[in-house]
């Protein structure tokens, strides 16, 4: 489906205050908070059309709606503008992590820590040798997506499974800054909620994935900038 302007504005406005408030969305808060200078009936025929051609879904508890991982992924690669990240931010992460620029274990496992520290999220580190390091489990607890018990438990179990990690960390891959692994992608159906937003690197002794995982309403505009500055900073200190 090729999306018209405005719907391209309703759907923008939907992602990022579901971003924000973790709830579904509704017309009249969209008509409110949001200037898309039309009528709550025609924000509401909008919805309706993107929810049957897949961007949003409608929860059974509330009238409102919330994107799809299929308009996460068009909001990510054609509607963000990411922030940059501050060269004092850039500074403080390469200061952390210096000191063991010549050990490899510790470089990835520090840089994991700092990136779990200066994000807020836990973060995951997978070599295609099979090496895996993890920081900051205790933030996925800060999201009530994780609130759910089973939800949290079938992820912390799947941070047992190297087997899965590293598989991502062989894809096949090509050139782009980032990439994201959403809902079901994970390969059931218990992963709809959860997101893993990570960026490639090469060391000396092969290559890897650094990224961070939580829910799928992730503050892209944030973490793109800071994931990519991780992997392009090991790439060039694991070399």
């Amino acid at each position: 489906m090729n999306l018209t302007d405005r719907q391209i504005i309703i759907l923008k406005a939907i992602i990022e205050e579901y971003i924000n408030s973790a709830q579904a969305v509704g017309s009249e808060t969209l008509e409110k908070k949001y200037n898309l200078t039309v009528s709550p009936a025609t924000i509401r025929n909008e919805m309706v059309a993107l929810t049957k051609a897949g961007f949003l879904k409608q929860l059974h508890t509330s009238a409102g709606r919330v994107p799809t991982p299929m308009a996460l992924k068009f909001y990510v690669t054609r509607l963000l503008k990411p922030n940059q990240m501050a060269v004092s931010e850039e500074v403080s992460v390469k200061e952390k992590v210096w000191d063991v620029r010549h050990e490899q274990q510790k470089l990835l496992s520090e840089a994991t820590r700092t990136l779990s520290e200066k994000s807020g999220m836990l973060a995951l580190i997978s070599t295609d040798g099979g090496d895996m390091y993890q920081s900051g489990v205790s933030h996925i607890l800060d999201f009530p997506e994780f609130y759910d018990i089973d939800l949290t438990k079938t992820v912390l179990s799947l941070l047992d499974r190297n087997d899965f990690w590293l598989a991502v960390s062989r894809r096949p891959y090509g050139q782009d800054p980032f990439y994201l692994l959403l809902g079901e992608e994970f390969g059931h159906e218990m992963y709809s909620p959860c997101s893993f937003l990570y960026t490639r690197f090469q060391t000396r002794t092969g290559t890897g994935v650094i990224g961070v995982m939580g829910p799928y309403r992730l503050q892209y505009g944030r973490l793109i900038p800071m994931v990519t500055y991780f992997g392009e900073l090991l790439s060039t200190l694991g070399r």
